[in-house]
């Protein structure tokens, strides 16, 4: 492919990641002219929701007929871990990055929504829910936080996992460290449920449960294979306490460079690759399940979930208070 730019322009995508015109700004006006830009992801190229957002760099390519060019760097090759890579992206140093939501609910508390404990009773009310209005308002509320949303894609359901015992009731739950990502919403949901909750990096935990600074995590069951936790973490509490979706976005100052008719391709790509990612990330996670299984995972059941859902009720008055119509309409999609 012959890339038009002039050599100082390719030193300026090097550095800020993104195609510059001479005069610093983009341009995407010119037909002839390749945009440059960089999708950093924290996960490893075989994660679902990565696979989702090297799709998306797919269809963008394809669709612009190879004049929009987004190159993928995974395993956090570009920018470290989510919260390090979404600051950069905040600031146009990163173009774009699929990330948990966690980290992105302390820039747009709205999203927090999205994480309230055992809100939704299916996976097909969460799609109802992210696939209406609701979903786009949810991805607009980054907007002041210097970002675009572009997609939610679906991340499974979650589910804690510990190296001690089985849990199926709250009292099991007592005592326990446990580690969740960088979110105020889940330190107070496992706090609520009579655990210690342990922030941390996702890609510290393996360690820290082999060393017993936490005794467990939770997270969905594609990545407690992928990532090993089972190795050292071999009870599984079957609860699915969240379904909170991963997010794509884009640096707003670099979206605000571009014309309306290519933010446009760029958003309808997203939408697109949600469909393949979600279908994908189905397979992945009843092939993941199934395999743990086999290697002699302990799945536990709750005994009375009723214990649960009404222990973190003082997190829906904390979280959604603001938000109180949009939580009416999510839990009438039921």
């Amino acid at each position: 492919m012959n890339l038009k730019l002039p050599v100082l322009m390719l030193i300026l995508t090097a550095l800020f990641g993104s195609s510059l015109t001479a005069n610093g700004q983009q341009d995407s006006s010119l037909n002839d002219e390749v945009l440059l830009f960089r999708l950093a992801e924290a996960q490893v190229d075989s994660y679902p929701a990565t696979m989702g957002a090297i799709e998306f760099a797919r269809l963008v390519e394809e669709k612009s007929h190879g004049r929009i060019i987004i190159e993928v760097f995974t395993k956090g090759e570009l920018g470290g871990d989510e919260k390090a890579i979404l600051d950069q992206v905040q600031f146009g140093a990163i173009d774009f990055t699929r990330v948990n939501i966690s980290p992105v609910t302390e820039l747009a508390p709205m999203l927090n929504l999205l994480q309230l404990p055992y809100l939704y009773e299916s996976y097909d009310h969460m799609h109802k829910v992210l696939d209406s209005s609701i979903g786009q308002e949810l991805l607009a509320s980054v907007n002041g936080a210097m970002l675009t949303g572009l997609a939610l894609y679906d991340a499974g359901s979650r589910n804690f996992y510990n190296n001690i015992k089985p849990v199926t009731s709250l009292e099991d739950m007592e005592g326990l460290k446990l580690r969740v990502p960088p979110s105020q919403l889940l330190i107070d949901m496992v706090n609520a449920l009579g655990a210690t909750a342990v922030p941390m990096a996702f890609g510290e935990v393996y360690s820290a449960l082999q060393s017993g600074i936490i005794d467990g995590a939770e997270n969905n069951w594609t990545s407690y294979d992928m990532v090993s936790h089972h190795e050292v973490a071999r009870y599984i509490t079957e609860d699915a306490h969240s379904m909170a979706p991963e997010i794509l976005v884009a640096s707003k100052m670099v979206m605000d460079q571009l014309t309306l008719s290519d933010q446009n391709l760029i958003k309808e790509c997203a939408r697109e690759s949600v469909i393949y990612e979600r279908a994908l990330y189905r397979n992945i996670e009843a092939s993941s399940r199934k395999k743990l299984i086999a290697s002699g995972v302990i799945i536990a059941k709750q005994t009375d979930r009723d214990q649960f859902i009404e222990a973190v009720q003082p997190l829906y008055e904390k979280y959604a208070r603001d938000y109180l119509e949009t939580l009416d309409r999510i839990v009438a999609m039921k």
